[in-house]
């Protein structure tokens, strides 16, 4: 065993031993000034224990294997009744982050307005767009009587083919920490509680029940865990989620360093922790590590760990009372805090109109248009277009799994019908070809399915654009088994681009892919999952209607190489159910913090499209970089000009390289919307712990003295313009 993993075990243990000694002071050192918490000990203090144990226990809320809505429950995720007399309200708790789920159609009226892709969302940049797409979903979960919601996915990108990428935010823990965070802010804006999740590591699909992440913990709170750190500032989330997987092999759900050590201790966090849907292991040794809550216990877990288990491990001693309290504490805080005392759901019917609207904005301002020859878009509204492929005469294509949202309207394409899940992937309602012959309707505008690469050719040949869209199917339970298109894409635009040299593709894809037709096509514009108002997006965009604005939060490599794993053990398991038990294997992340584009940078790899990476339809010029350090605040300052003749949205991104060398970091960004011959002056403020490394011993932030390097560019491989500025280190308090 390694030294490092030594002494991660024995800090563990020292956690677990102060949580069991020390919980009934968590909150009493907070004081009365907190309102929620002043509340949450009134009410409690007029429960009995076996009161404040069924706090402790969700039970599973119906549709999942044939199950039924137990009695109160509407038919989702998980229920669990508040104790009578007690003034709390039910908790209906709700998937996921796109939407609100129905279940194996559970609910009648389940279907509902779904977002785009989490990586579209990140992929605007706009924390203000993520707080807006967080507030629609949050809306329609209350309006539809529930006041949970697990959505907040955190976790980072380690790997372009892992199959829940889609619901997150992308490889750098400043960018997934703010758009995240911002998200959760939202939904809570509608007195609902939202889940910061899959808490930690959970970075893979593969072995995912199983797997040991392996990882130095300086490492782990330098990327993943300074991810989540930054999106609970930021959004203040009720809940926290533990993860399947085990961390340095003990299970996250009963891991004291990351529930109690690192959140509950250093972070500082008053709410609670509910487990992932089956990742609950213990009674004693959950409680002890800080998990406060068992979700569906009844249906998820091997045993209902946090019924009589854990009852009579407090009976025995086993675990204090004191501890009890403080998860019933933590639990009743978060209802008042965000407001599900005070304001409970009213069922109403969605405004399904307006929140369309919002997912079709999220994905304007998501997509990435990553290349355009010529200025082969946006597309002339008189053009003869062959648009090929994708079902995009019917609608957009969605990612599988606990996030899938019943389409409004229905599902337009009828697959095989697959029983295994996640089942046959789910298209919405939202074409882009009907969207696309609105925008411009004296453009002659042709459809082929694309099924035929001959019909595809003879259809491209005859138009002076070709538009093919192409999609790749991910989903919750599986990775990719490779970064391809699906089915015969590649050699359907293969064969497309040389018939016609103007050659479009869009792509909905929930990663990167390899794209070995990229130097044969003229343009490029990667529209994630699109969403409800998807078709929409997609063809106000292509029409120049709206121009794109979004940039990348993933690198797309050249090869499988390049990765820092280039291959996932277990990938090619015969099914979803083996692949995630398939083997008790340990990843080491041996790149450490160096997520994504740091370890192309690292290792002086050159990527296909680099992180932060996005074309317009204008173009911009910075000038006047100057960085300055005052007050313990490293302050950059630079000029932004629209060069171009349209109106249009920047992204100039800024990155820091310390003095004791290593990869760069993402440091901060503005975006800024322009007109033309339009200029701005833009401040960017850095977060000191972008500056500094961690201290593992003391549990601190430490900024080295020295030169830093700060460069401004348009993706993480712009060395264009750059400075030099001395900052005096420091510790920062822990």
């Amino acid at each position: 065993m390694k030294l490092s993993r030594k002494i991660f075990l024995l800090s563990a243990v020292a956690c677990s031993m102060m949580v069991a000694h020390g919980a009934a002071h968590a909150h009493a050192a907070k004081g009365p000034t907190d309102p929620a918490d002043e509340r949450a000990r009134q009410v409690l203090a007029h429960m009995s224990l076996q009161d404040k144990m069924s706090l402790l226990f969700s039970v599973d809320g119906g549709g999942f294997n044939g199950s039924v809505a137990p009695p109160g429950g509407l038919g989702s995720a998980a229920y669990l009744r508040a104790p009578a007399g007690s003034g709390l309200p039910d908790l209906q708790i709700s998937d996921a982050g796109l939407g609100i789920r129905n279940p194996a159609h559970i609910r009648k009226d389940g279907a509902a307005v779904s977002l785009p892709s989490g990586l579209s969302t990140a992929s605007s940049w706009d924390v203000d767009m993520a707080r807006e797409a967080g507030a629609m979903i949050g809306r329609e979960a209350w309006q539809s009587g529930f006041n949970v919601l697990l959505g907040g996915g955190a976790d980072l990108t380690r790997d372009p083919r892992g199959g829940r990428n889609f619901e997150y935010a992308g490889e750098d823990p400043l960018q997934t920490g703010r758009m995240v965070g911002s998200t959760i802010a939202g939904v809570q804006s509608q007195h609902v509680i939202s889940t910061l999740k899959h808490y930690a590591m959970n970075d893979l699909e593969t072995s995912r029940m199983t797997m040991s992440a392996d990882i130095d913990h300086v490492a782990m709170r330098e990327s993943d865990l300074l991810g989540f750190e930054i999106a609970m500032e930021t959004g203040h989330p009720g809940s926290v989620m533990c993860s399947y997987n085990r961390v340095n092999d003990l299970y996250a759900c009963e891991n004291p360093y990351l529930l109690t050590r690192t959140m509950k201790q250093d972070w500082h966090y008053p709410g609670f922790v509910m487990s992932d849907w089956g990742a609950t292991h213990s009674s004693a040794r959950a409680a002890l590590a800080g998990l406060d809550q068992e979700s569906a216990g009844d249906h998820a877990d091997a045993r209902p760990y946090f019924q009589t288990l854990l009852a009579a491990d407090v009976k025995a001693g086993r675990v204090p009372q004191s501890r009890i309290d403080d998860m019933a504490q933590r639990i009743v805080r978060s209802l008042f805090a965000q407001g599900l005392v005070d304001h409970p759901p009213v069922r109403a019917p969605l405004d399904v109109v307006t929140d369309t609207l919002v997912a079709q904005r999220d994905e304007e301002e998501g997509a990435v248009l990553l290349r355009n020859e010529g200025n082969v878009l946006p597309l002339a509204t008189t053009a003869r277009i062959a648009v090929i492929g994708g079902h995009a005469d019917v609608g957009v294509i969605s990612g599988g799994g606990s996030s899938q949202v019943d389409p409004i309207g229905g599902e337009v394409v009828k697959g095989p019908g697959k029983k295994d899940w996640p089942g046959d992937p789910v298209y919405f309602p939202s074409s882009p070809l009907r969207a696309m012959r609105a925008e411009a309707p004296a453009a002659h505008i042709t459809y082929d399915p694309g099924t035929n690469i001959a019909a595809a050719v003879r259809a491209a040949r005859a138009a002076d654009v070709a538009v093919v869209y192409a999609t790749q199917f991910t989903f919750e339970g599986m990775d990719a088994p490779n970064m391809h298109l699906d089915g015969n894409a590649d050699a359907l635009i293969a064969a497309v681009a040389a018939a016609n040299p103007h050659t479009v593709v869009v792509m909905e894809t929930g990663d990167p892919v390899l794209m070995p037709w990229n130097s044969s096509v003229a343009g490029v514009l990667e529209a994630w999952f699109p969403g409800s108002g998807g078709g929409t997006a997609l063809a106000r965009l292509l029409f120049g209607k709206v121009a794109p604005s979004g940039h990348l939060t993933m690198t797309f490599p050249q090869a499988e190489s390049q990765l820092a794993h280039p291959d996932i053990a277990g990938v090619n398991a015969n099914n979803v159910f083996e692949m995630q038990f398939h083997t008790d294997q340990e990843l080491v992340y041996d790149e450490g913090s160096d997520v994504g584009y740091r370890w192309f940078d690292r290792n002086h790899l050159k990527p296909l499209y680099p992180f932060g990476h996005g074309l317009t339809y204008t173009t911009f010029a910075t000038d006047g970089l100057v960085a300055g350090y005052h007050h313990k605040q490293l302050t950059v300052t630079f000029n932004v000009r629209n060069t171009g003749t349209r109106p249009g949205v920047d992204v100039p991104q800024v990155y820091v390289g310390l003095p004791d060398g290593g990869a760069r970091r993402l440091a901060g960004w503005q975006r800024v919307k322009l007109a033309p011959g339009e200029s701005r002056q833009v401040s960017v403020q850095v977060d000191p712990r972008l500056l500094a490394h961690f201290d593992g011993r003391h549990d601190r932030w430490d900024i080295p003295s020295g030169r830093f390097r700060v460069w401004l560019g348009t993706s993480a491989v712009d060395d264009s313009q750059q400075v030099t500025v001395h900052v005096h280190g420091r510790t920062m308090a822990p």
